[in-house]
């Protein structure tokens, strides 16, 4: 029974691959999903459907045979609208959202929990993160042409790794064997925004197809470049919110202009071979590469709390102001390489699939550096309404360079490297419980190498006749729509060579030079030992997918404990730590076919997400030692690990493949969340140092957490409709997310999750006809709790957001393909506040960009 289902399965495959635009989804483990059942089994309208409606269809069978609660995407989809990269083509799937920087997508966030908590694996193996301070993976890395499919994860089986709280995401690339015959696909665009002026491009192609005796062998091909010049403008308070005069007033205004070069490269190429019927075999090598190179000019006024004069709630005046001019410059490289050489086995109806894997993440920062020159005495006023505020100083004397005088230099480099080493091993083998019901088991390892090497230097001025006018650069007149004056700015390059030149005019500051070397710096290891089984076990409509994970996990760390005032920077690493720990993760998803179109799903399982490197690594700084209030800053290798409980259950109505309604509510129970604390009158010791009445900083765990949800997405297509208007496409999801967590540090009351939205949704109305393509997307998500400060109103948020995406096509014949697109047409900006949304942290804005380009497939 087993092959027969699997033969079904395998004949609608491959009379529909044509029609796809991309792999075949499977899970996250690189396992095959559940079979459909030949009476299941949906078929295409007899007029061949290519493109975007393909493209869903195809999404909407991933998740139909899917055994457990998923959402996919096509690569026909991620090229509909104008994706930069991966982050952005998934974040319009229900309950995704993102984390962006300079406006475009970077990490992911499933159903309101971190980025930190999502696994995220490559062709079914752990991705690398190249950031030095959290596990979360940098999907801006990945541009979105390379990508066959990604399939989110809602709920977890055995064979899938534990470390998944927030589920996990699987990137799929394209095997020749996902399509018939040779194919290739070449693709150009030319654009504008509208804020800098800038022209982004980008093209990339991928080739393929089938070669040797009885097209045994398969080749992919695929390559990729893109350059986007970003011109950001940013407005954001200089400290917090405080009061005077029973007035609640900001401590300044901070102005900033950044100039951003943002290329993406990458290469995928996958070999395939396949012997005869049983036997498969596989390479796969990707290539990625992502450079940011930034200029941020900076214009700020600092205010002296004795020097506001409120005139009310809507402004005043201030006066003994600091004026602070600053450049800073940054180069950032980051390449992540992954390869993985495996094969697929049958015997009779059972089936062995292996797999090795070697992947690397390098992050090189090869300067980041900043210069600040500042000017006393700045009087002015300042006016809260309307957002952003505004502050004015008087007279010329702000905006002339000769009045500011060098404050600091501070040039510093960074590398971190992340090594994985992977194995894995699954056997699948029929049982005789039920109707076509198998046994599975497993076993993978893990082998994490991380290292954090940071390089600063912290400069003061002494003595000399350096002033701004000497280095200054092109002044800028004003920024944000000329609301704000802006004034002379940095010459990088003319400041380094003075330094330089004259460096006996500078002091250098040997307790920040300290922090900023050898704060960051840790070595982790972490070695992950799991085994799995489980079953799935078919009786008539019911499915049954019970089974057990075990995971143990090895970890060590080594990073610096030093005083500021009795340290060195060639000192070996001198502070280490350990933990060793074993978990079971028992789990049950069920699948009830109630119709032939009506999947009823449930599951309760448990997953874990272990503490971030950087507050793993165990460092340790101690500055001003021997006063009465020592400050201390630690890392927490004793931190636990976070275990959650979660319980899901769904229901899906398909109108065959070509449109879907589905429902999903979601309850995660979450024990030791982590949270950054401050906890003052602290004695003990700290890095070989006894201390009393110390101020200490770290990383804690809180007592446990609650999130619960409801999912909504509705999809189909209108082809009801009387022609032309047939050719519509209608979609929408919304979710419906709320949290709670209790026993913070140095907080009574109780705190939603970092990254947790109270709503997230989209929605798309596309239209396919006639060669003619057209799409409107929209996005939105609600307000999250960024940063926990001391009290509710040290509290940092991100503000909601909501931003709208178009593209119109037109392909001539089969193969030619123009295009417009448009992304952040509305200007959707980033916005941060501090406890209430009144009170603004920042406000950012990136302008629309429009591209044209040309498609080509053959």
């Amino acid at each position: 029974m087993r092959k027969i289902q699997r033969n079904a399965l395998t004949a609608f495959i491959l009379s529909n691959l044509a029609l796809m635009a991309g792999p075949v989804g499977a899970q996250d483990s690189g396992v095959p999903a559940a079979p459909a059942k030949e009476g299941d089994v949906t078929q295409l309208d007899t007029v061949q459907v290519t493109g975007r409606r393909a493209a869903d269809r195809a999404a909407i069978d991933d998740k139909r045979y899917a055994d457990a609660q998923v959402d996919a995407i096509r690569s026909d989809d991620v090229g509909r609208l104008p994706d930069q990269n991966v982050a952005e083509a998934v974040r319009r799937l229900p309950g995704v959202t993102t984390q962006n920087d300079q406006g475009e997508g970077r990490y992911l966030t499933v159903r309101g929990v971190s980025p930190d908590l999502l696994n995220v694996s490559l062709n079914g193996q752990t991705a690398p993160a190249p950031e030095p301070d959290g596990r979360q993976v940098k999907l801006d890395d990945i541009p979105s042409a390379l990508i066959g499919s990604v399939t989110v994860s809602k709920t977890l089986t055995p064979d899938m790794d534990a470390n998944a709280i927030a589920g996990a995401v699987n990137i799929e690339t394209l095997s020749a064997f996902d399509r018939e015959g040779n194919f290739g696909n070449l693709r150009g665009a030319y654009g504008h925004n509208d804020l800098n002026s800038s022209n982004p491009y980008e093209f990339d192609g991928s080739f393929g197809g089938r070669f040797g005796a009885d097209d045994q062998f398969g080749a992919v091909v695929a390559l990729n470049y893109s350059e986007r010049k970003i011109g950001t403008q940013n407005v954001q308070n200089t400290g917090d919110w405080i009061e005077v005069d029973d007035e609640i007033v900001p401590e300044g205004l901070d102005l900033r202009q950044y100039n951003t070069n943002r290329t993406r490269s990458g290469a995928v190429a996958n070999l395939d071979w396949r012997p005869n019927d049983d036997t498969s075999l596989f390479l796969r090598l990707m290539y990625s590469k992502y450079q940011d190179s930034e200029t941020r000019d900076r214009f700020s006024v600092e205010f002296d709390e004795d020097g506001i004069i409120p005139f009310g709630p809507d402004g005043g005046n201030f006066t003994d102001a600091e004026g602070v001019r600053a450049l800073r410059t940054r180069q950032e490289d980051t390449s992540t390489f992954t390869s993985s050489i495996g094969g697929k086995f049958e015997f009779d109806d059972s089936e062995l699939r292996t797999e090795l894997t070697y992947s690397r993440a390098n992050k090189r920062d090869p300067h980041r550096d900043e210069w600040g020159f500042k000017q006393d005495d700045i009087s002015g006023e300042y006016n809260l309404v309307p957002d952003p505020y505004l502050v004015v100083p008087w007279g010329e004397d702000p905006y002339d360079a000769s009045l500011y005088e060098p404050d600091f230099y501070e040039p510093e480099s960074r590398r971190a490297v992340e090594d994985l080493y992977q194995a894995r091993v699954d056997y699948m083998m029929p049982i005789q419980v039920g109707d076509g019901s198998d046994l599975q088991f497993g076993a993978k390892y893990i082998d994490r190498r991380k290292t954090n090497d940071q390089t600063g230097e912290a400069w003061e001025y002494d003595d000399g006749d350096l002033m701004l006018s000497d280095v200054a650069g092109n002044p800028i007149g004003s920024i944000w729509n000329g609301r704000y004056r802006f004034g002379p700015t940095i010459n990088g390059p003319a400041a380094n060579a003075y330094f330089n030149a004259n460096t006996g005019e500078f002091e250098e500051d040997e307790a920040g030079t300290l922090s900023a070397s050898l704060a960051g710096d840790y070595r982790i290891t972490e070695k992950i030992t799991s085994a799995y089984v489980m079953g799935r076990l078919r009786f008539g409509d019911v499915t049954w997918i019970p089974g057990v994970r075990m995971e143990h996990t090895q970890g060590d760390y080594a990073a610096y404990a030093f005083d500021l005032d009795d340290a060195a920077l060639d000192d070996p690493f001198n502070s280490f730590g350990s933990r060793s720990y074993t978990d079971f993760f028992p789990g049950l998803n069920v699948r009830f076919d109630a119709s032939e179109n009506f999947v009823v799903r449930a599951a309760a399982t448990r997953a874990i997400g272990r503490p971030n490197y950087e507050s793993l690594a165990p460092f340790v700084q101690i500055e001003d030692a021997n006063s009465s209030e020592p400050q201390v800053s630690m890392g927490n290798p004793d931190l636990d690990p976070l275990y959650s409980n979660n319980f899901d259950l769904s229901v899906e109505y398909y109108v065959g493949n070509m449109g879907l309604l589905s429902a999903a509510v979601f309850y995660k129970d979450i024990k030791n969340p982590i949270f950054e604390s401050t906890s003052t009158g602290q004695d003990g010791s700290f890095g070989g140092l006894d201390l009393v009445n110390a101020e200490v900083g770290t990383w804690t765990n809180a007592d446990s957490a609650k999130l619960k949800g409801l999912e909504l997405n509705a999809q189909y297509e209108l082809s009801f409709l009387p022609a032309p208007f047939d050719g519509l496409s209608v979609g929408a999801n919304i979710t419906f997310s709320d949290s709670e967590a209790s026993g913070i540090p140095d907080r009574d009351d109780t705190l939603p999750l970092i990254d947790q939205s109270d709503r997230v949704a989209s929605a798309q109305l596309t239209y396919e006809k006639y060669g003619f393509s057209a799409r409107l997307a929209y996005t939105y998500r609600s307000e999250q709790l960024m940063e926990v400060g001391g009290a509710p109103e040290e509290d940092i948020y991100l503000d909601r957001l909501d931003q709208w995406d178009a593209r119109v096509a037109y392909t001539f014949g089969e193969d030619l393909t123009v295009f417009v697109e448009g992304s952040n047409l509305n200007d959707a900006a980033m916005r941060t506040y501090m406890g209430y949304r009144d009170r603004l942290g920042e406000k950012e804005i990136y302008g629309a960009t429009i591209r044209l380009g040309l498609q080509y497939k053959f």
